[in-house]
């Protein structure tokens, strides 16, 4: 999209905090597969990694997308702006909808209210960190400093 930032200064600093969020998730992940295996894999037990309730079935899909965040934060270029917009909304959503399931028996990731905070934050900013973080050309990043520094009077 055309009115997204291309190549922002602070895109290194984006990168840095979805990269930290996809470790965070990758680990939390791991520590769940641990905690959790041997049990069912959309079991509703009490068990807890890092601060957020857990079955079986959300830690692995937490190491999954724990490690695809890494490689997209990793990237240094394009892929890594649209998977963490992908990523951002999937957060969203996923908040939301097991929000409204909370007590209900469709819970079937286990989710406690510090998750869907958790997740609805790690959303945001994976959103914003994909807003930020396009990469263009260096034409047209001097296209866009031109634009943004020099009112269209003085063209």
């Amino acid at each position: 999209m055309a009115h997204f930032p291309v190549n922002h200064p602070a895109r290194p600093l984006y990168r840095v905090l979805s990269g930290l969020i996809g470790l965070y998730i990758l680990v939390f992940g791991v520590f769940g597969v641990f905690q959790t295996w041997g049990e069912g894999l959309f079991g509703r037990d009490g068990d807890w990694a890092l601060g957020l309730r857990t079955n079986l079935a959300f830690s692995l899909v937490s190491v999954v997308f724990g490690a695809i965040l890494l490689i997209g934060a990793s990237r240094r270029d394009n892929l890594g702006h649209y998977m963490n917009l992908t990523a951002g909304a999937v957060f969203l959503v996923t908040g939301i909808l097991m929000m409204s399931v909370l007590q209900t028996s469709a819970n079937f990731l286990n989710f406690s209210m510090s998750t869907v905070i958790v997740s609805l934050l790690f959303g945001l900013v994976l959103l914003a960190t994909g807003l930020y973080d396009k990469v263009g050309t260096p034409e047209h990043e001097e296209e866009e400093r031109q634009r943004r520094y020099h009112p269209i009077g003085e063209r």
